[in-house]
């Protein structure tokens, strides 16, 4: 037996109240119609995890800087990482843009579109976020010396040996205002695995460079 409860809903003869099926019904349409933010496509699509890097190289009176910032913000992404360089009469771009997964497809159009431009050589791709490296110590390792070739695939090699990764790399060669000798310069930043002894490897490296005639330091990066 069912008597009628005080909100709507019913009282048996126990005493048990229930829900009215009108009342129950509506709250089983709500769930139903209520998006699911665990499950919707786009949040699992939004934030850093999409990455869109662009690689450009094109002479350096053309550089295509300006057209890709403008087409990263227009896209509303963001742009997480860049690195400019002029090599010779070239100029070298590389921007690494983030956002939404459909504000990336946006990106893609733009810039497959900019591509169009003869004169500009430039590729782009999706990528994700990279993983912690925090047990990787920064590093700074300058190195000159009298130009010859072979100095930069020596020192690569030494660090590729003791599990040592190379994050940036700047080298140039010039002439000596004093004495007009040809020069190499080079500016390594490393990441050294936290349980590599820093001392020994200062010192395996130094004596690599010393056999090389090589001037060079190892210091920790400072910012």
């Amino acid at each position: 037996m069912l008597l009628a409860g005080s909100r709507g809903g019913q009282v048996s003869s126990n005493g048990v109240i229930s829900a009215s099926p009108h009342r129950a019904g509506q709250r089983h349409r709500q769930a139903l119609l209520k998006p699911s933010s665990a499950s919707s496509p786009a949040a699992a699509r939004t934030g850093n995890d999409n990455q869109l890097l662009i690689q450009a190289l094109t002479p350096a009176i053309k550089s295509p800087l300006l057209a890709l910032a403008k087409r990263i913000a227009d896209a509303g992404c963001n742009l997480s990482e860049s690195r400019v360089s002029t090599i010779g009469t070239e100029i070298s771009l590389m921007l690494l843009a983030s956002g939404a997964w459909d504000a990336l497809a946006k990106l893609e159009t733009a810039v497959t579109k900019l591509a169009r431009d003869e004169s500009l050589r430039l590729v782009h791709y999706r990528t994700g976020p990279r993983e912690n490296s925090s047990h990787l110590l920064p590093y700074l390792v300058e190195v000159v010396a009298a130009d010859r070739p072979g100095i930069v695939a020596r020192i690569v090699e030494f660090f590729s040996q003791h599990g040592i990764s190379v994050e940036q790399l700047n080298s140039t060669r010039y002439q000596a205002m004093q004495t007009g000798a040809e020069m190499f310069q080079a500016q390594f930043t490393i990441g050294i695995p936290a349980e590599i002894h820093i001392a020994a490897l200062r010192d395996d490296f130094l004596e690599l460079c010393d056999g090389l005639n090589l001037d060079a330091i190892m210091d920790p990066v400072k910012f």
